[in-house]
């Protein structure tokens, strides 16, 4: 029974190193899938056995914890330290979340893949564009992006890491992933291409900058309500809509 519970807890912890949560990971995949041209629409469809993106969004999350995917474990996240640049600190040897993005966009556009080879790096590719976009994934190294850092969240322990990759999205709005892409997936065609514009490491830029500003205003052992809910709600719908404009424009360009 002991290690029954040392199991149990050490998988919990393994979870909640990444993000966003199962909803987030749906939304920007269901806002990608309606956004698609009709020839990427259809050749999405065809790599991935004619299921949705969606179906395949939290795939990795379970996967990095098998040992045939256990190499992709870090790829989930891009830990830059307080005082630390994009460019100043030491990247992870193993891999992180941009170096992840930008090879699998590299090898999708290349080609030459087995079948197989490209529903993995499709199925990849999904998750990991939606984790760029968790603004714990730029948290610090220090503290293991936030999962260290300690808080309450309406009265119960939890981390910082966590607020961001469940709480906080499901306390902003109880709807369902297509309710979700329905109520924020609302800008014109104009707002939408400027959103999608740039690129992986603009993108992880903008991540970083958030993630700063969340460190700032959430302080160890604060106490998290209603007033923080509502100040960071809109972000949250903002990081879901931009990872799912995004992502869509880099499985068009693929595609096409």
């Amino acid at each position: 029974m002991k290690k029954l519970i040392v199991l149990c807890l050490g998988l919990l912890f393994a979870r909640d190193t990444f993000a966003w949560g199962q909803k987030g990971h749906d939304v920007t995949a269901y806002i990608a899938e309606c956004h698609l041209t009709p020839q990427a629409a259809a050749r999405v469809s065809e790599v991935l056995g004619g299921y949705s993106p969606v179906y395949f969004s939290n795939w990795l999350d379970s996967a990095s914890h098998t040992p045939e995917y256990a190499y992709t474990k870090t790829w989930h996240y891009l830990n830059v330290d307080e005082g630390e640049t994009l460019e100043s600190m030491p990247r992870n040897p193993d891999g992180d979340v941009l170096q992840a993005v930008t090879d699998l966009v590299a090898k999708l556009k290349r080609g030459g893949l087995t079948p197989s080879e490209e529903a993995l790096n499709l199925k990849m590719l999904i998750h990991l564009v939606g984790d760029m976009h968790c603004p714990m994934h730029g948290g610090h190294l220090s503290d293991l992006g936030g999962n260290r850092v300690k808080v309450l969240y309406f009265g119960s322990d939890t981390n910082l890491h966590s607020v961001w990759d469940t709480s906080l999205a499901e306390s902003a709005h109880r709807w369902s992933y297509t309710e979700w892409r329905e109520q924020i997936d609302r800008l014109s065609d104009e707002e939408a291409a400027a959103e999608a514009a740039g690129g992986p490491v603009d993108w992880m830029r903008q991540t970083l900058e958030l993630c700063t500003e969340i460190y700032a205003s959430t302080p160890e052992g604060m106490k998290i309500s209603y007033d923080y809910v509502t100040k960071y709600t809109p972000v949250v719908e903002r990081q879901f809509l931009r990872g799912g404009l995004r992502l869509a424009r880099l499985l068009n360009e693929i595609y096409e």
